[in-house]
């Protein structure tokens, strides 16, 4: 990392496990029957969001709601403006059809991950609603996409950076901004 770059923590370790408390508390509220509820968590960090959301809906309700993965790779339309992935294991859990759908990411950004989990979910059923939570909303949309459930709205710079860590894959949990 350049040694100019700052570094802001956004929410701790402990922050973002009371944020991850109170969106799945919204997503209750919110949602009409949890026994057709299915979190599908974008990959990659969406997945085990989507994993702790589920565990909190079911030590609030007693409902354990349906989770899976799914990988929108090849229903983006900037693959030639991002960085060559290797693409993730779509598993969802069970038919879409009628079902309300949560679709769970770590940042939204400019809306295009948004976008192409939108077309991704098309082909696995006909939901009766798609719904979107994040855990931080930067702004700077290129697509009119707003997501349902807002774990930290934070405006930024285009040329800053939201660095979320997970720890399935870093090691910690924190959320972080790295500004020039």
């Amino acid at each position: 990392m350049n040694a100019s770059v700052k570094v802001v923590e956004i929410l701790s370790a402990e922050e973002l496990r009371r944020t991850l408390t109170r969106l799945a508390s919204e997503v209750v509220e919110r949602t009409r029957d949890l026994s057709q509820l299915v979190l599908l968590g974008i990959h990659s960090r969406g997945v085990p969001l989507a994993r702790a959301l589920a565990r909190n809906i079911e030590v609030l309700e007693g409902v354990a709601p349906y989770v899976g993965a799914i990988d929108i790779t090849f229903y983006r339309d900037d693959l030639d403006k991002i960085s060559l992935r290797t693409p993730a294991k779509t598993n969802i859990p069970i038919d879409l059809t009628g079902k309300t759908v949560l679709l769970v990411d770590d940042v939204i950004f400019k809306g295009r991950t948004a976008r192409a989990a939108l077309n991704a979910v098309n082909e696995y059923g006909r939901p009766e609603t798609i719904r979107l939570a994040v855990l931080v909303d930067r702004g700077h949309r290129e697509v009119p996409i707003h997501p349902d459930f807002i774990g930290k709205q934070l405006p930024t710079a285009k040329e800053e950076i939201v660095k979320v860590y997970l720890q399935d894959y870093d090691g910690r949990d924190a959320v972080e901004l790295m500004e020039d």
